[in-house]
């Protein structure tokens, strides 16, 4: 598949403590499909993760694993210092903000921004004869003022753009100060001002040294954040590189996971790729 650069190691010994997730040896079979194969990787409680790959290479797969929705057909997964399959995993969910395609799904259309973000504190969708108490709408604004929508707080989510649906469920993401933060494409679907917006405001997360430890899922370099630290490549559900993402986005790699002869460059702190 390409050049292969050493992947990120942790002992054995090492304390599950320092890692929000460590894989070792996993595998994760659907229907005779091979989603994920011998995948090893740990991510340390500072650190920010960019997780590139083509459609198919397994990217969803193992944020799912991450977020504790999924467990692996071979190898052992840590997440938060907890084995799955050993941990009761609605206990380990509220510590973990996830947000995906499919949770803007499973959204009511009439619940309002303020509600959509106030009741991930809950572990509900949707507000059904919860009490909220003011210490709960303050911090439910002040997430949804960090990320640019506050004003929105009253509209329902059925009327927002699409920019404004993922900023929402970043907020909610949030609601619990959780340890650690997995998103899974925010920048899909959004046009170049709102990519630009929901990159800028991530990157500002991302540099923050009180953050939870960030695993980002894309397809395109472009939507990379600054601040972010290191890099995984997947193709065919196996590891390209992983490591530091300065040694990890290189031209080479990049063509060996999209499986195309692709130009890296950068300016500044952001990445750009095309095909040579």
């Amino acid at each position: 598949m390409g050049v292969v650069s050493e992947p990120t190691q942790h002992s054995d010994l090492a304390d599950l403590d320092d890692l929000v997730v460590r894989m070792a040896g996993v595998g994760v079979r659907r229907g005779g499909n091979t989603l994920l194969a011998d995948l090893d990787w740990s991510v340390e409680l500072d650190e920010r993760w960019v997780v590139l790959g083509p459609n198919g290479a397994g990217k969803t797969t193992l944020l799912r694993l991450a977020a504790a929705e999924l467990h692996p057909t071979s190898g052992t997964v840590h997440v938060l210092g907890e084995r799955l399959g050993r941990v009761d995993v609605f206990e380990l969910r509220p510590r973990i903000g996830f947000t995906s395609a499919a949770l803007a799904n499973r959204v009511p259309g009439d619940e309002t921004v303020r509600d959509v973000v106030i009741s991930a504190g809950y572990a509900v969708l949707g507000r059904w004869r919860e009490a909220y108490e003011s210490l709960d709408t303050e911090r439910a604004d002040e997430l949804l003022a960090a990320l640019g929508i506050k004003h929105l707080a009253t509209r329902t989510f059925g009327t927002l753009s699409e920019g404004e649906r993922k900023r929402t469920l970043i907020a909610r993401s949030l609601m619990t100060d959780p340890e650690m933060l997995l998103l899974d494409e925010p920048a899909a679907g959004l046009d170049l001002g709102g990519r630009e917006d929901l990159v800028a405001r991530l990157s500002t997360f991302a540099m923050d040294p009180d953050a939870p430890a960030m695993v980002l899922v894309t397809h395109h370099v472009e939507e990379i954040p600054p601040g972010f630290t290191h890099a995984l490549l997947l193709g065919d559900g196996r590891t390209v590189a992983s490591g530091l993402i300065d040694d990890v986005l290189t031209s080479e790699n990049l063509s060996a996971t999209f499986g195309q002869d692709l130009m890296l460059q950068r300016s500044g702190d952001r990445f750009f790729a095309r095909r040579r």
